[in-house]
Parts: C-alpha cells; structure tokens; sequence
C-alpha cells in the first residue's frame, strides 16, 4: 500500500521538541508524528481495524552482502540442499 504524503505546519517550537523527543526514541521526526497520531487515534477509539503495523523504530539491520545475494536468488537450490541434508542424517541416525 502506498502512504500518504502530507504538507504539515509546525510551530517551530513544537517541531523542535517533537525532533527531540522523535531523536530520544530513535525515531525520525516523521515516524513519531505517526506514531502520536497512531495512539491518540487508538486512545479515542478511532483506530481503523485493518490499519497496518509501524516499522519498529531504530535503524534497520544492515544485510551482509552474501545474506543480501541469497535473498535475491531462486530459493530452489537452497532446499534441494535442505532435503540432502536431512536424507543424510536420517541415514546415519
């Protein structure tokens, strides 16, 4: 689903602390807008049912490039090779 893009006036003051307060959560400024919007929305009864999840806050993992390579390739390989395996130790056991 595509997100919605908003033009937002702020009290400079109100940004500042609402930067602050995003940076002491490890939140950018935006996902903290959120997620205020999200549990006052929640508070008041007013949050949608199917409403989708919030990314969790803090950077995101970085991928090894060979974790990145394999995300990339066809998943057939790797479980032909899983089922080697577990023919393999099935027949030592």
């Amino acid at each position: 689903m595509e997100r919605k893009k908003i033009l937002l006036r702020l009290d400079p003051v109100v940004h500042d602390a609402l930067a602050r307060w995003a940076s002491d959560e490890l939140r950018s400024t935006n996902s903290q807008i959120e997620f205020l919007l999200r549990r006052a929305l929640s508070e008041a009864g007013r949050l949608p049912d199917g409403v989708g999840r919030m990314r969790p806050r803090g950077r995101p993992r970085k991928v090894p490039e060979d974790d990145a390579a394999d995300d990339t390739a066809d998943d057939t390989g790797q479980e032909e090779e899983r089922e080697r395996a577990d023919g393999d130790a099935s027949e030592a056991g």
